[in-house]
């Protein structure tokens, strides 16, 4: 049975893409069968980090949207793109990760942008791609902010990672989307807290958000300027498997 995974936040440039991309591929190199659907498809990039440019991505999210092909057609096998600190194959043995991209042609970005999408059709979509890849994670890497397609993904979830940063617009945004997720009864519901500043106390910043927000915080991750000189051009965790932020995912990935 295919479990949901959803990351999300109140406001871009938290690192959800980065941390989706990463915390999957996790999932993968531990033995799981996982796919990445890229649902915030005005601005998609997850693609990137598995060094997939926009002319190699074939049919999109955005294809099946508009019944030009199964969810599946839009798939791409990205777990043999994993590679290690030598440059060798990072996944083997049973694990495998795919990825069902957004298109980055702007035509389709202003279509969607103008139009919208079928919301029916996109939950449909996320049950027949658990089915035809045989999935244990479907892993959503959601649209920042809250719309229909948001809550869709965080109503359908069985885990919920809310992504924030130590920033007062952070918080308040926070606050609302938790408190839309604890009224559509997510079942596991964590905050991550992401880009702290190393010099801070991360056991005082974790205890103090748990107590505004009275949630869990599964992870709090340092602001690294490993991942920022890396220009998001490689999957930490596979490149640099002993990296403090690799061994922080790592860890969140064996709670799952």
């Amino acid at each position: 049975m295919t479990r949901i995974l959803a990351l999300h936040s109140y406001r871009g440039g938290t690192g959800k893409s980065n941390l989706t991309a990463n915390l999957a591929s996790s999932l993968a190199m531990g033995g799981a069968r996982v796919c990445i659907i890229d649902t915030d498809i005005a601005s998609p990039g997850v693609h990137v980090l598995f060094g997939l440019e926009p002319e190699q991505l074939g049919m999109t999210l955005n294809d099946y949207l508009w019944a030009r092909c199964g969810i599946e057609e839009a798939a791409i096998d990205v777990g043999r793109r994993l590679r290690g600190p030598e440059g060798q194959a990072a996944l083997v043995g049973p694990g495998a990760l795919f990825l069902v991209p957004g298109s980055m042609r702007a035509a389709d970005i202003a279509r969607i942008v103008r139009e919208g999408y079928d919301i029916e059709r996109m939950n449909a979509g996320f049950q027949a791609l658990g089915e035809a890849l045989e999935l244990d994670w479907l892993v959503i890497d959601t649209h920042p902010g809250l719309n229909e397609a948001t809550l869709l993904s965080i109503a359908i979830a069985d885990v919920l990672f809310l992504l924030l940063r130590p920033d007062r617009q952070d918080y308040q945004g926070t606050a609302i989307t938790l408190d839309v997720a604890r009224r559509l009864e997510v079942p596991r519901l964590e905050l991550l807290v992401n880009k702290v500043l190393s010099s801070v106390d991360f056991a005082a910043v974790r205890e103090g958000i748990e107590a505004g927000f009275a949630a869990t915080v599964a992870a709090v991750l340092p602001l690294s300027e490993d991942l920022l000189r890396n220009g998001s051009e490689t999957v930490l965790v596979a490149a640099s498997p002993e990296h403090p932020v690799s061994l922080v995912i790592s860890e969140l990935a064996r709670g799952l």
